[in-house]
């Protein structure tokens, strides 16, 4: 099939992405910009710098923006699904749903619509094995977002390794969140993967705190050399 790939930037979608140039003529991105952190569908921090592991895989990216407010913004997705369809004659699209019903079946819902057919490989997957799975095929997993009790701030920019596998683990046995970060617990941004010609390096990021939340905002990063 002739497909596009929902992408955030983070860990979900870009394995998406990576299975979708290996399985099918995979042709395009589709990013959505909210403009709420409130999103249910979308990730918000860092999506400006999409733009740079797009150019890394060599892939068009089309992008649009969203109010962010909760089924509202489904028009918006609709929308730039058909975009997308129209431009690059697509046929299905694939997403990095892990365990989320919301967004998986609103995203069937509009493809279905569409005439498009829906995928999603990493769906009712281990989390923790898919993690590990991420680091053992060449993934950099950086943490730009924490909002679950346990996981503190030290946390934001930390780049996933087996050693902060285990940590992650342990703690959402301890505090019962999803270790995929599946259910808003938490946000990546991928530095590298194998579909990557590039890596993207963070050259200066700011921490935000509040209370037991926060993000990390990427302020400069640039494209180089894999070392």
């Amino acid at each position: 099939m002739r497909v596009a790939a929902l992408f955030s930037g983070g860990k979900d979608s870009t394995y998406a992405a990576w299975q979708a140039s290996k399985r099918e003529d995979f042709v395009c991105l589709i990013t959505l910009f909210p403009k709420s952190e409130m999103s249910f569908m979308f990730h918000f921090p860092n999506l400006r710098w999409t733009r740079l592991q797009a150019e890394a895989m060599g892939m068009p990216q089309l992008t649009a923006t969203t109010e962010g407010v909760k089924e509202e913004e489904l028009n918006d997705l609709r929308s730039a699904i058909e975009e997308a369809k129209s431009k690059y004659r697509l046929e299905g699209v694939y997403t990095g749903a892990l365990a989320s019903v919301y967004q998986k079946t609103r995203v069937e819902r509009i493809c279905g619509d569409l005439g498009l057919e829906c995928v999603s490989p990493l769906w009712g997957i281990d989390p923790e094995a898919h993690l590990r799975t991420l680091v053992a095929d060449g993934f950099s997993i950086m943490v730009v977002s924490v909002s679950a009790l346990g996981l503190d701030e030290s946390w934001l920019g930390r780049v996933l390794d087996s050693e902060s596998i285990d940590e992650l683990v342990a703690l959402g046995k301890k505090y019962r969140f999803h270790v995929g970060l599946e259910g808003g617990e938490g946000e990546t941004f991928v530095l590298d993967a194998p579909l990557f010609s590039r890596r993207v390096e963070v050259r200066a990021a700011t921490k935000h705190w509040s209370g037991d939340s926060g993000y990390l905002e990427i302020s400069d990063a640039v494209l180089a050399a894999r070392t």
